[in-house]
Order: C-alpha cells, then sequence, then structure tokens
C-alpha cells in the first residue's frame, strides 16, 4: 500500500474525496507506524514517512471513510522520566473523529504485568500486543446536508437550560421506537423534541458524548460508567449511544439530532470533560495519549515523573500548560462547534483548566485563547467553578466572558426551604442574581447558572423525600456520594402513603421551581423534575444504567400536575421580562435590599420595609419582594424601553400559615393572583391595596399586578434608569 508525505495540518485523519492524510503529535516519538485494520483486524502497517514540528504525517491515497486504524509510537520507556512509549499497544487517534468498540480489562492494554503493580513506575516492560482488546480509530466522511440549519443564538436572559442524559432520557419513553431508545436518533424523534418544546425549555445540555471509556472496577461489578466523565475521544461522538452503526454513522446521527433540535429552536449544549482523560493514574492503561507522549499531554509529579499529579479525582490530569494540550482543546472546541453545529459547552472541573501551573489562575493561557477564540468565544461558555485541588473552589472567579454553575445558589435555596434559619439575606441575594458573585468582575445576572438539581446529587423528588443518601446499589457500602444534602424528607424517609406528607412533598417542588424560574440568572433544570422523576434516594447515580436514572415516562396524576405547573413558570418566564432581566437591580448588592430608583422593594409578612433587624433576624423564614416591571433598565432589541407588569412574590417557608398584607397603592393600584404552590390552581380574583391574604406553609403566592391598571410607578423612579 502506498503513502505519500502528506501534510502535517490538520492533525488526526482527513479525508478528501480521493485519500485520507494521518497527522499525529508526538515529540518523544522516534518512529511512528500507521496502522490499518480490515473486519478481521488483519493488520497494514506504514511508516509516517514525514515529520514537521514534531507532527508525523502522511497520505495514503484511495483509503475510504469507515477505516479503521490506530498508531503504533516508537520511542523511550522510561517512566522515572516521564516517557511511557509502547509499539505493543496499539493506540488511538487524539484526534479521531469516531471511534469503534470498548476498551477491555485486558491484561494487553497496561504496560506492567498484574500482580506486579510497582512494576508500573520501572522499565519492566509487558509486551503484550493489545490491538484485539483495544478501541479502534475509524476515518469518517466529513460531509452532511445541513440544509439551511442556524444556531437559535437564544440570548442568556432569553434561556431556560435542560440538563439530559442521552439514553436516560428517551430508554422508556413509550411513544420513541425501541431500536432507537438511548440514541442521539432518539432524542432527534418527535416525542421527544414535543416534550421539549411544550416545557419551554430553550436549551438542551447533554451529559458527556465525548466518547469515553467504562471503568474495569465497575464492570466487574455489573455497573458501568453511566454518566460518562471518563473521556478518552475529545473529536467524537460517544458510540454506543449511537443506533446506526460505529463506523461512522455515529457522527451523522449526532448531526441530525442537532438539526432537528435546531429546527424546534432548541440549542445543544455539550458537558465536556478537558480536565483529565480515561488513562487513570500510573496504573492505568495505554489507550492513547500516554503512549504517543505521556510527559506532553499531562502533569506529571514535579520531583517523581513516573507518577501524575491529579486534582480532578481521576487519577490524572492534563497538562494545560502545553500548548499541545491547549491546541487539542481548542481544535475539538471549534470542530464541535464549526463540524458538529453545537451551541455550547458546559466545563466540567473548570477550575483544573485554570491551573497553568500548581495554582488556579483565570488569567491562564486557556482562557486567553477562548477569549480571543472567533469561534469559541462566541458560544455559550458554563463553568463548573471547582475541582478537588487546593484553591479549587472558584464560584464567582471566572473571566467575563465566563457564566457558572451557581453552587452557592443550590445551597441557599435548598437551605431556606428545608426551614433553616438565618438565610433570609443569603436567599435574597440569589433570587436577584448573586451580584455579590458576579458583579465586582463586570458580570450580570446571567453569569450565575442557577440550579437546584443536577446529575450529581438527589432529584428534585428525593430532595424532598430523603434525609440521608440510600446508594447501596453501587456497590460501596453507601460510602460514595455526598452525605450533607441540605435536603428535608417532610417527616418521612422515603416513600409514603401519608397524604399530608405526600402533599408537603409536591408543595414544596413547586417552591423550588418557582424559586428557580423566577430568579434572575439562568435557571437549569434537571431531566425528569418536571415529572417527579425518583432514583429512590440514591445521589450518586453514576454507575446506575438502569431503571434507576432512567426516565419513568408512565405519569401519575401528581406527575402530570406538576409537569403541567412547571410549564406554566416557563411560560411566565418568558412572558415576563421582569423576571429576566440582563442587569443588576439598584438596591444594596447585599441583599438586593432598597433601592432609589424603585426597581425592587423588600418588606416583611406585615409590609413593612426590611430593616437591618429584619434581614438578620435569625428565626425569620417569611419575606415579600416587589418587583417593578417599569423600572427594567436594559432597552429591547429595537432600543425600546422595556414595560412589563410589576409582581409581588410571597415566600412562606414557616411550618405553619402567616398573614401576608399587600404593600399600598406606591406599588399597584390591584393584584391578581397567577401562583399558589399551596394549591394546584389558583382562584381568579382582584386584591386592592393593604388587603391581606393567608399564604399558607411552605408554600410560595405570586400576584401580578396588569400594567394597565396603572401599575406601581414608585415615588422616586429614576427618569434616567428607565429613558
Amino acid at each position: 500500500m502506498e503513502i505519500w508525505p502528506g501534510n502535517p495540518y490538520p492533525l488526526g485523519a482527513t479525508y478528501d474525496g480521493s485519500g485520507v492524510n494521518f497527522a499525529l503529535f508526538s515529540e518523544v516519538a522516534e518512529r511512528v507506524q500507521l496502522c490499518l485494520l480490515d473486519d478481521d483486524l488483519n493488520e497494514t502497517c506504514l511508516d509516517l514517512p514525514e515529520v514537521d514540528g514534531f507532527v508525523w504525517h502522511g497520505y495514503v491515497p484511495y483509503l475510504q471513510p469507515g477505516q479503521r486504524y490506530g498508531f503504533r509510537v516508537h520511542g523511550p520507556y522510561d517512566p522515572e522520566h516521564g516517557h511511557r512509549s509502547n509499539p505493543s499497544k496499539l493506540l488511538l487517534d487524539p484526534y479521531a473523529k469516531a471511534i469503534e468498540g470498548q476498551a477491555e480489562n485486558d491484561q494487553s492494554l497496561y504496560s506492567y504485568t498484574f500482580g506486579d503493580e510497582d512494576a508500573a513506575t520501572t522499565t519492566e516492560i509487558n509486551t503484550e500486543d493489545s490491538k484485539q482488546h483495544t478501541m479502534h480509530s475509524v476515518v469518517i466522511n466529513p460531509f452532511f446536508d445541513w440544509g439551511d440549519d442556524r444556531p437559535p443564538r437564544h440570548q442568556y436572559h432569553e434561556s431556560v437550560i435542560y440538563e439530559a442524559h442521552v439514553k436516560g432520557l428517551t430508554m422508556r419513553h413509550p411513544e420513541i421506537p425501541e431500536e432507537i431508545r438511548g440514541t442521539y436518533a432518539g432524542i432527534a424523534h418527535p416525542a421527544m423534541i414535543s416534550h421539549l418544546r411544550d416545557l419551554g425549555v430553550t436549551a438542551i445540555e447533554l451529559m458527556p458524548v465525548h466518547q469515553f471509556v467504562q471503568d474495569p472496577p465497575l464492570v466487574e461489578r455489573g455497573l458501568s460508567n453511566y454518566w460518562g466523565y471518563n473521556t478518552i475521544g475529545f473529536l467524537a461522538p460517544h458510540n454506543a449511544y449511537a443506533a446506526s452503526g460505529q463506523r461512522g454513522q455515529q457522527v451523522l446521527e449526532f448531526k441530525a439530532m442537532v438539526k432537528a433540535l435546531h429546527e424546534a429552536n432548541i440549542e445543544v449544549i455539550l458537558d465536556v470533560v478537558y480536565n483529565h482523560t480515561a488513562e487513570g493514574n500510573h496504573m492505568g492503561p495505554t489507550l492513547s495519549f500516554r503512549g504517543i507522549d505521556n510527559a506532553n499531554y499531562y502533569r506529571l509529579v514535579d520531583d517523581d515523573k513516573a507518577h501524575y499529579y491529579d486534582t480532578t479525582g481521576t487519577g490524572n490530569s492534563l497538562l494545560m500548560r502545553s500548548p499541545h494540550v491547549l491546541q487539542l482543546i481548542m481544535d475539538s472546541l471549534r470542530y464541535w462547534v464549526m463540524e458538529m453545529h453545537v451551541d455550547g459547552f458546559r466545563f466540567d472541573l473548570a477550575a483544573t483548566l485554570a491551573r497553568q501551573f500548581h495554582e488556579v489562575d483565570k488569567l491562564s493561557a486557556f482562557f486567553d485563547l477562548v477569549q480571543q477564540d472567533p469561534v469559541v468565544s462566541q458560544v455559550k461558555l458554563i463553568a463548573e467553578p471547582w475541582d478537588v485541588g487546593e484553591g479549587g473552589y472558584q464560584v464567582g472567579g471566572f473571566p467575563p466572558l465566563w457564566t457558572e454553575w451557581n453552587g452557592k445558589y443550590r445551597d441557599t435555596v435548598r437551605d431556606f426551604w428545608r426551614g433553616e434559619g438565618g438565610a433570609l439575606a443569603e436567599f435574597a441575594s440569589r433570587f436577584t442574581g448573586s451580584s455579590d458573585l458576579y458583579e465586582h468582575s463586570g458580570r450580570k445576572p446571567i453569569a450565575s447558572i442557577n440550579f437546584v438539581t443536577a446529575h450529581d446529587g438527589f432529584t428534585l423528588r428525593d430532595l424532598v423525600s430523603y434525609n440521608e443518601k440510600h446508594n447501596e446499589a453501587n456497590g460501596e457500602g453507601n460510602n460514595d456520594g455526598e452525605s450533607h444534602n441540605r435536603s428535608w424528607n417532610c417527616g418521612v424517609e422515603g416513600p409514603t402513603d401519608d397524604p399530608a406528607v405526600r402533599d408537603l412533598r409536591l408543595r414544596q417542588q413547586r417552591n423550588f421551581l418557582t424559586t428557580l424560574l423566577f430568579s434572575q440568572g439562568v435557571p437549569m433544570l434537571l431531566h425528569g423534575d418536571e415529572l417527579g422523576r425518583t432514583q429512590g434516594g440514591n445521589n450518586n447515580a453514576y454507575c446506575q444504567d438502569n431503571d434507576i436514572s432512567w426516565i419513568q415516562w408512565v405519569l401519575d396524576e401528581d406527575d402530570q400536575r406538576l409537569l403541567a405547573f412547571t410549564q406554566v413558570l416557563v411560560r411566565l418566564r418568558r412572558e415576563h421580562p421582569v423576571f429576566r432581566r440582563r442587569r443588576f437591580f439598584a438596591g444594596s448588592p447585599d441583599h438586593g435590599g432598597e433601592s432609589e430608583v424603585g426597581d425592587i422593594a423588600w418588606f416583611t409578612p406585615d409590609a413593612q420595609h426590611m430593616d437591618e433587624q429584619a434581614w438578620s433576624d435569625g428565626l425569620a423564614k417569611s419575606l415579600m419582594v416587589f418587583l417593578n416591571g417599569s423600572a427594567i433598565p436594559e432597552p429591547d432589541p429595537r432600543g425600546q424601553k422595556i414595560l412589563d407588569d410589576s409582581f409581588l412574590v410571597m415566600f412562606n417557608a414557616h411550618d405553619e400559615a402567616l398573614t401576608f398584607t399587600l404593600p399600598d397603592e406606591e406599588y399597584g393600584a390591584q393584584w391578581v393572583p397567577v401562583i399558589d404552590t399551596a394549591v394546584h390552581e389558583v382562584e381568579d380574583a382582584t386584591l386592592e391595596p393593604t388587603w391581606q391574604i393567608k399564604v399558607q406553609p411552605h408554600s410560595i403566592v405570586v400576584l401580578r399586578c396588569p400594567r394597565e391598571t396603572g401599575t406601581s410607578i414608585v415615588p422616586g423612579l429614576s427618569e434616567e434608569l428607565t429613558a
């Protein structure tokens, strides 16, 4: 078989219609073999004939898409100095755009012998060939008919994000054909698209879809890495989520899914894991990066290069000061935007990406590259702003271009609704966009991705049903997962037939959803929370690829009512700009307090303005906030002043009903109930200023003052602000 010199760029395998160019970076290599595999895994090996700037390359004419391949890298095996070349291991292309198969837990994938783990740090080497037991890169056809596909480009303040798992979302959906459940095609099915549209979400945030590896210890226990935070292929869609095949069909199926979601005006955001790879620590398998150029891809311990410096808890961390690692990440991000048409990314353990050396530095090279990149800088960028290393908790610490999962929002809102005292001031700050975290860096409320639940932890239903985690099914003696969940079981642990407890749990779920969707910032829902999904108290279902994690789509009356209630909340948020402002309120940033321009006002239940004593009352669990629809400072896209209805939101986290007094006529001429979380439907009524209403225990009442009634022009309203 012929091989021509080819080109050093682009990296990876590139089909041009006449053949395929292969390019692989390795500074440590002394020789690189391209190995082409037939259907029986018979191997044809060709030496890459050229090397430029440590990029080995060659062009194979007449080669076609669907061809499986790998690399064998010849070079030093010297763990003490960070080098782990081993040509007996068939290596994945770091730039592979499709990958076939799954790695097995076989001796041949490791460069030491099982039972002699000390050899993992010495020059003793296992030379068993891994070809039969590893994954294989696949050449793809890059051409796809996108038609008139356009990204929806929802502004952050318009966004409602829906975090979902490709498989868990559709595996039990009765209207989706069995053969495509749990796949990209399943998400693209009209039944799934219809649910997302009816719910009103603007973006689906998919848990990891980059090709990932199953963990041998989990497989041995009959479990699996369900969540997928174990990436090995940063440009390849995970093959097990494809209904149509693994020889490149997964790429076409993923693109078709994106196209279908875009047609429904729904963005696609990917949860990406660039902080580590699936090769683990020094005792992990040699699948790709370790055998290509270990010291250039991974952060090694400074004075012990046989071991890995780990800030992720997974055994390794990528070397974020390496230009080749940075190039791989940026090339991957651009590929998913330009070729796969995705609309944004949520970066797992993003603090690790800021560790250019050991400290977290938001001005590190990675963030500089993102800032200046004309493609990546224009999509949604969401940080999980922590890792497990020293100084890794960085909520509020990311650059202006970025938004963040607001872990403090989650904790504060949970504490408030489980009745923790002393939470009023911080609750008010979280409800109004967390200016204390983001305003100092010039960011706006949209920097805060608000969430109460996410994949990691209890579902919403379990949050109100369990005080303790119940992770026995994970096989770790219930020792895994978070023990401090800020949850409240409403008086009974787990399932119950007690109607009072069941009613309270439904009310609490409605409280959380109402708080989330009426808070300033960007709300994120966890898939199934709108349906009352339970994991049976498991708060760490990372290994449960079964009914524990999958959404059960057979809904009882309570589930159907919860879904309808959530749809109403999302619609109200969409229709009323006062709930999704692009700027912070003018009140005190400490707790969204009094405002000279009248855009917000906080009251005690008896309609007295909150003062310092009221904010600091450790026993207080109730308050009322006025949101002025006539004092929204930002104009609409045409430059016109935004005028909206005004709202009163009454929070009662006490375990007894409280009487709330409406403010006087300065704040509104009349009020109409729109939400009461204590009942399924609110009655039509018109309330006058200073009237009193009873707010039931553990509930929220939301009142609307229609603009046409002469709403709420508060004395002192700033003409400059609203001009």
